[in-house]
């Protein structure tokens, strides 16, 4: 997510049949604050959300939407080099990921869903995972270390990227697949992968990228796809970035066309970033896509 604060951003599960939302809540950002859509993500610019460290309240956030808003799942931004302490393919940094492991038990004890973001882009400063940047080995044991931790979570959700965008989308899949495989072979067995396409996993653009294709291939190493689902985004801005207060578009064709696919090809997709300001031009739009949410999908 490129977005102001003027922008709410939500979560919310699309399945191919008509149903009530199963999964809905807002992003604790921090540790991600500073990343460029290259993969850059300083440490000096990382803020970890928590009042005892003087960068928001994540604790207060949460409990707050569980208890008056009802809300039950949040997605927590984190980076690959702040995980690592910019070692790749080193081990999870002690310090470091400790005080993700806080935010996460934190978010763990509100009874909520917990998405684990890996805010890099599907890069690491500058390169391409599987393309010319780290290798999928080096993804895949990322990946393998974090589902070690949470093996017996069943509340922990695997973002595996945020926002690829600019890549080999079969490649990518490749990349995918290889990390799906390390995390149920960490014992995360049952818990949910998110996968995420390319164009920054744009709804609108999901199908005709080929990054609706390409992941579905994406298999369990028992054969199966149980909890592999697509990842979505889509702002109603002019240009997808949620940086922009107008809204221009309410996005009910493009969840459409996306809910006819899933219909097709028997998927589930999550929503892990919607939002839209408070100006006078979004209101109506965005609750013509939560309609479709409720509706069509």
């Amino acid at each position: 997510m490129r977005a102001s604060s003027h922008v709410f951003a939500g979560l919310a599960l699309l399945s191919g049949a008509w149903a009530k939302v199963k999964y809905i809540g807002v992003a604790i950002p921090g540790i991600d604050f500073g990343c460029d859509i290259d993969g850059s993500c300083p440490l000096d610019t990382a803020q970890f959300p928590l009042a005892s460290h003087t960068h928001g309240d994540g604790e207060g956030q949460m409990k707050h939407f569980v208890e008056d808003s009802s809300l039950n799942t949040f997605r927590i931004p984190t980076t690959w080099q702040f995980l690592l302490n910019e070692q790749v393919g080193g081990k999870l940094d002690e310090e470091k990921f400790g005080l993700y492991d806080q935010l996460m038990q934190i978010c763990l004890d509100t009874g909520a869903y917990c998405m684990i973001d890996v805010h890099n882009f599907a890069r690491y400063d500058g390169g391409i995972i599987g393309q010319g940047g780290p290798s999928d080995e080096d993804f895949a044991d990322l990946w393998s270390q974090l589902a070690q931790k949470y093996a017996k979570e069943e509340k922990v959700m695997f973002g595996l990227m945020n926002e690829p965008h600019d890549l080999d989308v079969n490649l990518w899949a490749k990349s995918c697949q290889a990390a799906v495989t390390s995390i149920r072979k960490a014992g995360a067995k049952s818990q949910i992968i998110l996968l995420p396409g390319t164009n920054f996993t744009n709804v609108e653009t999901f199908i005709t990228t080929g990054s609706a294709d390409a992941l579905a291939d994406i298999e369990n190493p028992d054969g199966s796809k149980d909890g592999l689902i697509l990842d979505l985004h889509k702002y109603l801005d002019i240009n997808n970035s949620g940086s922009f207060e107008e809204c221009t578009t309410d996005n009910v064709e493009a969840f459409r066309a996306m809910a006819d696919w899933l219909r097709k090809n028997k998927r589930l997709a999550i929503i892990s970033e919607s939002g839209a300001s408070m100006d006078p031009s979004c209101m109506e739009k965005f609750c013509a896509q939560k309609r479709v949410h409720r509706k069509e999908l």
